[in-house]
């Protein structure tokens, strides 16, 4: 009788516990999530590559390096307003569902990204025309609040467990396919153009572009189902509320979904925020700062600096499933503990070798950085939505995400541009780097190992109902053997007694 017991306690996988993927709608999923992030870094490609052109165009009264911090404190403003995002469209996606949300926020990236092309430069209306930039930016930054985790989100509940890595990493594909998109467009359009017929009219071209990109991905996600995790999760919320459930009452409230993402999974918000800080620090120093770096204050030519960074994209497009895939064999966290060393120990010889000029020993710079950045690139989507429990995934992910991006990711280009006009160091960025890799290396030993396992609050998710039986067989003869051991220890333990 005891046996029974036991072995009632030690549940085993059942049939329905399992999810089987469907592979066409999860190759649908993925490239729709995509595609949405290849939409907003397309933007940050832009607008980073023409940092120097619109700050001419909107703010021809400062000085060249005055420019290049005003541009990047109104590319910084839409981080402001992102956490503001995350707390309306994270908790929302909890909800509603992921795949309205994510339709929402594409509408609203691809519309104040297209509106940047026709606004007013500051020779026709004065200092309204930073100021329509600025509103610009903050559309954007709101809506870009609830992009990237909803995403993720939504890959990671389509993906099997035991792919989740490779499957997540496309999501930074398309980020890394976008801004090479915009920054190869600008670099043609420098080429052709010239710095003149940029400034003039060249600029709004990029802006044009994001407007059928837009509508592209709004329409392929209008087409995608809600996750099945998520439909589980509504349907036992459904049946807890018809029961009178009053925690589950309790926990439907916006209150109560806050208040249990703060007590319960603070730990999460803080481990989240740390991997994020150094995944997006790297990032944007590489991204969005590191081409004006190069023309403004090293000095070298515009067409160069915008290449070797073009390249460096590339290389990380070319890498970044590698490591997504690595992740899936060896783990989430020897990956981010490999990234974070390198991080604090290769930053200050790859500037010294961006710094050399020329184009060789700065190209091999950007080679080191750009494999720094794919180490976390890849493994990001994949890692941080297995922190949180269902329920509460979107929510949690949003706001975490968005304040350490907003504190320390999109200000980088800030600061850093910033710090090196007050010091007149040209190295600070090398250090910056590695402060982020100090902290992204603490957080990953906090870090709890999820690869090839189930989503916090979701049962498995497999490819083949043959997968299915095997782990409903395994899951069986697991819990007899436990239930075995524990009853010897229990009947062997009465007898010495």
């Amino acid at each position: 009788m005891m046996r029974t017991v036991v072995r009632r306690r030690k549940k085993s996988f059942r049939a329905e516990d399992i999810t089987v993927t469907d592979p066409p709608k999860v190759r649908r999923a993925v490239t729709a999530a995509a595609l949405g992030n290849t939409m907003e870094w397309f933007d940050f490609g832009v607008y980073a590559y023409l940092a120097g052109t619109l700050g001419k165009v909107f703010f021809p009264s400062s000085s060249p390096g005055a420019q290049v911090v005003s541009t990047f404190a109104t590319f910084a403003a839409a981080f402001l307003v992102r956490p503001l995002g995350g707390l309306v469209f994270g908790p929302l996606g909890d909800r509603v569902g992921r795949q309205k949300v994510l339709a929402i926020t594409m509408i609203m990236m691809a519309a104040s990204t297209f509106a940047v092309g026709f606004l007013p430069t500051y020779a026709a209306v004065g200092f309204a025309a930073p100021l329509l930039l600025l509103v610009c930016r903050l559309v954007q930054g709101f809506s870009t609040g609830g992009e990237y985790a909803g995403a993720t989100t939504y890959i990671a509940e389509y993906a099997p467990d035991k792919r989740r890595g490779f499957l997540g990493s496309w999501l930074d594909f398309g980020t890394f396919v976008g801004y090479s998109l915009g920054s190869g467009l600008v670099t043609v359009l420098t080429a052709v153009l010239g710095t003149d017929g940029l400034t003039d009219w060249g600029w709004r071209i990029p802006f044009y572009v994001a407007g059928p990109l837009g509508l592209i991905g709004l329409y392929m996600r209008m087409k995608l189902e809600e996750t099945p995790v998520f439909q589980r999760q509504e349907e036992e919320q459904a049946e807890a509320l018809a029961e009178g459930d009053p925690v589950e009452q309790a926990r439907q409230s916006g209150k109560g979904r806050f208040k249990e993402i703060f007590t319960e999974h603070w730990e999460a918000v803080l481990i989240c925020m740390g991997l994020v800080l150094l995944y997006n620090v790297t990032n944007y120093m590489v991204t969005s700062y590191l081409p004006t770096y190069m023309s403004e204050t090293l000095g070298e030519d515009e067409t160069t600096s915008q290449l070797l960074v073009l390249g460096t994209m590339l290389l990380v497009v070319l890498t970044i499933t590698t490591v997504g895939r690595s992740s899936d064999r060896w783990g989430r966290r020897p990956v981010f503990m490999a990234g974070s060393v390198a991080l604090v120990a290769l930053s200050i010889p790859a500037f010294l070798l961006i710094r050399q000029g020329g184009i060789l020993l700065p190209a091999f710079g950007c080679v080191i950085l750009g494999l720094l950045l794919v180490c976390f690139a890849g493994t990001s989507a994949s890692t941080l939505p297995a922190l949180f429990p269902t329920r509460i995934r979107y929510g949690a992910l949003s706001i975490a995400f968005n304040i350490s991006v907003s504190l320390f990711g999109g200000t980088t280009p800030l600061f850093a541009a910033g710090l090196v006009e007050a010091t007149g160091n040209d190295m600070v960025p090398a250090y910056y780097l590695m402060v982020a890799g100090v902290i992204g290396l603490v957080s990953t030993l906090f870090l709890h190992e999820t690869a090839g396992r189930p989503l916090r609050g979701s049962g498995p998710m497999v490819e083949t109902r043959q997968q299915a039986h095997r782990l409903v067989s395994a899951s069986r003869t697991t819990a007899g053997r436990q239930a075995r051991d524990v009853w010897f220890r229990l009947r062997h333990g009465r007898r010495r007694g």
